[in-house]
């Protein structure tokens, strides 16, 4: 047996006014498509912004459903809608807020699994890290380079 060791580097800015101005304005976007987010059961809303190599900044939101497994969270909204209008073009940032209306959310809020997963396809598909910022409605911003660095150990199309 041998161990293996797995390590991510993630950088934790105390505030919004830390992070770099362009970043800022990209967290402001998914603030504000953060409102759009229909979420009547979990009252947990989350905005997403993803900032492409053209100039172009597509957003999503979560949108849930009363048939829970056919809702969907705003990081897939936002990256299947960037394929599927820029297939070709790269994505470069993403950044991620969320909101809960029962409490006051000051922790960062990663990406749930399921958009790690769907995050790093596009990662693989462009050989390009894309660097992901996340928070809740205020306070620390985490950054990772890339989104591997949230989901080690990736399943991708080498294994298929």
């Amino acid at each position: 047996m041998k161990p293996l060791t797995i390590t991510s580097r993630l950088e934790v800015y105390e505030t919004i006014e830390e992070v770099p101005e362009a970043i800022q304005e990209l967290m402001e976007k998914a603030a504000k498509v953060r409102d759009n987010a229909y979420a009547p059961y979990s009252n947990f809303k989350v905005g997403a912004a993803i900032l492409l190599a053209n100039g172009e900044v597509v957003l999503g939101s979560n949108q849930e459903n009363a048939s829970y497994p056919s809702g969907l969270c705003a990081e897939r909204t936002a990256i299947y809608a960037a394929g599927a209008t820029h297939p070709d073009v790269d994505v470069l940032q993403i950044a991620i807020t969320a909101r809960s209306l029962k409490h006051q959310l000051l922790s960062p809020v990663p990406p749930c699994g399921a958009c790690r997963q769907a995050l790093v396809e596009y990662e693989v598909k462009q050989d390009k890290p894309i660097e992901i910022y996340f928070m809740g409605e205020s306070g620390k911003v985490v950054k990772a380079d890339s989104i591997g660095d949230l989901l080690p150990l990736v399943f991708d199309n080498s294994w298929l």
